[in-house]
């Protein structure tokens, strides 16, 4: 089975033609459960070569997108959010200029992110290969999880070598927000914001991949 860029990543691959961009993803959580979460893909180091880009048909044997294709996808993407049980206020943001999409919702409990991100799937919105399960809350027990996910690196090292060339650079970036204390956490690569409401945990996407870092962390609040 050829495995492509779109299996790891959403599907807008203007932005996936160069391998400096980074992707944030931040949730904001409540003391009651319910909070915001936000996604951003930023490939504005990289604009100028995009720019040139998205004047050709291909590169790489790949069709390089159109503006208004790529719009359709953010705009159906938020579309079948806003139809998910316990979401709210979706919205979404499209620099052209600069290449940085950013979505944005609220959330009555975070499983709901959960499953908008799998109907996302199930609709081909979101590759194969991206988890959906990623969060996890327990209001009783007072703790926050990021769950565990499978590693892809045999499918990365199925991918072409233009392919591979996307991820050299590119990193990930995860915010973790909460209204109440954090008491502890499992996981010390993410860094403790000073006032301890916040966590923050960055690295290649490669490293990722390949697992010489985890996401998956416990966060014990107060």
């Amino acid at each position: 089975m050829k495995i492509n860029i779109k299996q790891f990543v959403l599907l807008i691959p203007i932005f996936l033609l160069t391998s400096c961009f980074d992707i944030l993803d931040k949730v904001n959580l409540k003391a009651d459960g319910s909070g915001e979460y936000s996604l951003i893909l930023n490939a504005s180091k990289s604009k100028t070569r995009l720019a040139s880009i998205s004047k050709m048909e291909t590169i790489n044997g790949k069709k390089v997108p159109k503006k208004s294709e790529i719009e359709d996808k953010i705009n159906e993407a938020a579309r079948i959010f806003r139809t998910t049980p316990g979401i709210s206020n979706v919205k979404t943001s499209l620099d052209f200029e600069n290449y940085i999409i950013k979505f944005s919702c609220n959330f009555r409990k975070i499983e709901d992110i959960n499953a908008g991100l799998a109907q996302l799937k199930a609709k081909n919105i979101l590759g194969k290969m991206v988890p959906t399960q990623i969060y996890s809350h327990n209001s009783a027990k007072k703790t926050f999880s990021k769950n565990k996910v499978s590693t892809f690196k045999k499918e990365y090292e199925q991918l072409s070598k233009a392919d591979k060339e996307v991820f050299t650079d590119a990193k990930y970036i995860s915010i973790l927000q909460f209204e109440n204390n954090i008491q502890s956490q499992s996981n010390p690569t993410y860094q403790m914001s000073p006032n301890k409401k916040a966590l923050k945990q960055e690295g290649k996407i490669l490293d990722f991949i390949f697992q010489k870092k985890q996401i998956q962390n416990t966060i014990l609040l107060q």
